[in-house]
């Protein structure tokens, strides 16, 4: 038999969907391109952006036939331009060429560009009223009420990307709001889940982005091994679904096969299973609300023999306990723990601090925030940047402290 005849139908829409991927040069837009590079009929690659990878954004812009590409540093402009030549892709460049290319008509949009810099561009993608798929933890916990405000006004679908959310968005599906009793996130527990006080004191950046089951960007795999990550999808998921902050947990996972786990009030626990692989959630959400095949690995059980679990060390991972804590206060609390994580890991990427000194340094920041401006909620994206911007400066401050 033909070969081509065991390959699925790969046509997962009457006509092709116009897709943008905002941040398309990271680990989740390469992924995204992955998918719609092997169901190319499917999807109209409108808009493609990237912070300073000029050379590779046009790369992938000419390959996927992209109407437009932006590079956000205007210094790479130039080069944007240069690579693009007779190519008929548009180049621009700058923050505001961002934003309107998330403004451009599309059916769908990859909102994943990392950082408080990826606020404004989110923001203009949720306001188009679309299918709006996000891996930018910011929107959520930087400026959950106020985003999701947005989401409303404009009738947006939201659909998470971020493995665990994507995995509740799954299990809950229509089910009704008040027959949900615990949301829990599942951690693999990073590369230092076995490790003692006394070892973590001496954990270099290398250890440190070994994480053991994904692959990710360097930020978010700092934050998987501070366990940071796991709280603030904690906050995340409180914004994005029905549920009180005591109805939200988080459960150490080492296999990474389970994503989530809905328990519900009859008893049941539905739980949504894959391999540890991107592909599997965003495919999911470039589809929606059907499915579409995806060339991850298949699990098999009986191979696996075992799924374990284990409740999370918040004395070691003291990060969890601060993430929480933000999401008890409310107000600006989530804005400045992000901000200042933010700051704090970019200084131990660069080898500035400790391992332990992330989690010290953004609890101290936070304690002076609350000192300072209080809980004060923002009520527009420029009072939240203006938060984020305040928290950063308190950051920096503590950071000469310790480097």
């Amino acid at each position: 038999m033909d070969s081509a005849a065991l390959m699925p139908n790969l046509d997962v829409h009457a006509s092709p969907r116009r897709v943008s991927i905002l941040g398309a040069t990271g680990s989740v837009g390469g992924s995204t391109l992955d998918l719609i590079a092997r169901n190319p009929q499917a999807y109209d690659v409108v808009a493609l952006t990237a912070n300073t990878n000029a050379v590779g954004l046009a790369k992938l812009a000419i390959e996927h036939g992209a109407g437009l590409a932006v590079v956000a540093d205007e210094s790479c402009y130039a080069d944007l331009k240069d690579a693009l030549a007779g190519s008929g892709v548009e180049a621009a460049a700058g923050s505001g060429a961002l934003i309107e290319a998330a403004g451009r008509p599309a059916d769908w949009i990859m909102a994943a560009i990392s950082g408080a810099a990826g606020l404004r561009p989110t923001f203009e993608a949720a306001r188009q009223g679309t299918h709006l798929a996000f891996a930018n933890k910011e929107c959520l916990v930087s400026a959950g009420d106020v985003f999701m405000q947005t989401v409303a006004a404009a009738q947006t679908s939201l659909l998470p990307v971020d493995s665990e959310h994507s995995a509740a968005f799954q299990a809950i599906d229509s089910s009704p709001s008040d027959s949900i009793e615990r949301i829990v996130l599942t951690a693999s527990g990073g590369p230092f889940r076995t490790w003692s006080h006394e070892q973590l004191k001496r954990a270099t950046l290398a250890d440190a982005l070994k994480h053991p089951n994904w692959t990710m960007g360097r930020k978010i795999t700092i934050d998987s091994a501070t366990m940071m990550n796991k709280g603030l999808e904690l906050i995340e998921a409180y914004h994005l679904f029905p549920v009180e902050r005591d109805q939200l947990d988080v459960l150490i996972h080492p296999q990474s096969i389970i994503h989530c786990l809905v328990e519900y009030s009859d008893g049941s626990v539905l739980a949504q299973m894959s391999s540890p692989d991107m592909r599997t959630p965003i495919a999911y959400s470039l589809a929606w609300p059907r499915r579409m095949w995806a060339p991850t690995e298949r699990l098999d059980l009986a191979k696996l023999g075992e799924l374990t679990f284990e409740a999370p060390d918040e004395t070691r991972f003291k990060a969890l306990r601060i993430a929480r804590e933000a999401l008890a206060k409310g107000g600006s609390a989530s804005t400045v723990l992000n901000a200042a994580n933010e700051v704090f890991v970019a200084a131990f990427l660069k080898e500035e601090i400790g391992f332990l000194s992330i989690s010290d340094c953004v609890e101290a920041t936070m304690e002076q925030a609350e000192r300072g401006f209080g809980g004060q909620a923002a009520v527009t994206l420029d009072d939240v940047l203006e938060i984020d911007k305040e928290a950063r400066a308190l950051a920096t401050r503590q950071l000469e402290l310790v480097a």
